[in-house]
């Protein structure tokens, strides 16, 4: 078949990597994003399972080591900085990933390292979006943010859990996609002391608070917060200024103990700063007609399940395999991408709301238990025991091979 023209929305990390294995095989690929350039901020994220498979098979394996964050583990600390436990990374190549993955990088540079790698062959196009678009049988037809319009073969909607392709697709009566878990969180960059070791420091605090300090370089350090609650006001901070975010999660954690102080104070002149209400994306529409949605728009499954980054990687992988497979038949290939990912996804985001209602308590008892419960664990090394012997949380699922997505001479001269 003639190659394919494919827009994708969203210049993150799921839309690049589709584009990475549709312009390997030859297809016209065209990727919009809303920001004026690549966006290469964010946390720190991790890779874990089938999803370490599939960038291995896209090449860029060792790109990625080459700039992974050197954090041996997770120590929980008490107010005076003591280390109560650690859990330490599996770096063994066997077993399930710990609370920390062996594949660590901050999100920035993982965006940059799937740019570059499908920047000569990918059209990308920056401070532009869609607006709205209609499709029949053959075509979609996208009218886009500057006043323009243009035809594609396929429209991905690749624009994060607050997706507006999503919106256009989902059947009038369909049910909210956004099921908030009850958890708030915002993270931001202070300098690096001496002090700031390579592991990341965990701390629990009353009133269902939860701080990370993670050190990523010689000079930065990633502060998060997180704070459990279901109270209305929280759930509407980030709609709020970037002042009023700050001086909520100020009055929420000025008590916390640790090193709250020196954490607030880098708060006021950090030019770094996110603030989400934790959600997950859950629809039975991932695609209608020539419409595709990929990653967090189809199916965000939160940064507490550690699958977030992963899952898109992989959609991108089944995604691109069954277009290649199906090219002549994208109802089935979208069919088919449906029905293979969705087992991950529904595994992924199985979060056990209960459970961590435990781990992160309200009261100072609780927290002291969870420390001596932790301590002997980690005594016993039942942690690494665990991982070694355990796998991902993937259900078992495989990462399908598709040997439609190996570059063929032709498509490598179109």
């Amino acid at each position: 078949m003639a190659p394919l023209k494919i827009l994708i929305v969203g210049g993150g990390v799921g839309g690049p990597a589709l584009a990475f294995w549709l312009s390997r095989i030859g297809h016209q690929v065209i990727v919009v994003e809303r920001f004026p350039a690549l966006r290469a901020s964010g946390a720190q994220i991790d890779l874990r399972g089938q999803g370490i498979e599939a960038v291995k098979r896209m090449g860029l394996i060792e790109a990625i080591r080459s700039k992974l964050v050197d954090e041996d583990g997770m120590a929980f600390v008490d107010r005076d900085g003591k280390a109560r436990g650690t859990i330490l990374a599996n770096k063994s190549g066997q077993g399930a990933q710990s609370l920390t993955s062996e594949y660590e990088i901050m999100r920035g540079d993982l965006v940059r390292i799937f740019y570059e790698a499908t920047k000569d062959k990918v059209q990308y196009v920056f401070s532009k979006t869609v607006d709205r678009f209609t499709q029949d049988d053959e075509k979609v037809t996208a009218q886009f943010s500057d006043g323009t319009t243009d035809t594609f073969d396929i429209l991905v909607g690749a624009d994060g859990q607050g997706s507006r392709i999503r919106k256009d697709i989902l059947p009038p009566d369909a049910p909210d996609p956004y099921h908030p878990l009850g958890v708030h969180m915002a993270y931001w960059f202070i300098p690096r002391e001496k002090a700031d070791t390579s592991l990341c420091n965990a701390y629990l605090s009353p009133g269902g608070r939860m701080i990370l300090r993670r050190a990523h370089s010689a000079t930065e350090a990633n502060v998060c917060f997180f704070l459990r609650s279901d109270s209305d006001e929280l759930r509407s901070i980030p709609r709020s200024s970037v002042e009023q975010q700050k001086e909520i999660w100020t009055r929420k954690f000025r008590d916390a103990g640790w090193q709250t102080d020196r954490f607030l104070a880098g708060m006021k002149t950090t030019e770094n700063w996110f603030c989400l209400d934790l959600v997950q994306i859950k629809t039975d529409t991932w695609h209608s007609g020539r419409v595709v949605l990929l990653g967090d728009a189809a199916h965000c499954p939160s940064p507490l399940t550690g699958m977030g980054t992963t899952s898109s990687v992989i959609g991108a992988y089944v995604l691109a395999g069954e277009i290649a497979r199906n090219a002549d038949n994208l109802p089935l290939a979208f069919k088919n991408y449906d029905e293979k990912l969705r087992p991950l996804v529904k595994e992924a985001q199985d979060v056990n709301m209960s459970l961590l209602r435990y781990a992160v308590p309200d009261s100072q008892w609780a927290i002291s238990l969870i420390h001596f419960v932790i301590g002997i664990a980690c005594f016993l090394r039942i942690p690494d025991l665990v991982s070694r012997f355990s796998s991902d949380r993937d259900g078992g699922w495989k990462l399908p091979d598709y040997v439609e997505l190996e570059p063929s001479d032709e498509a490598t001269t179109i």
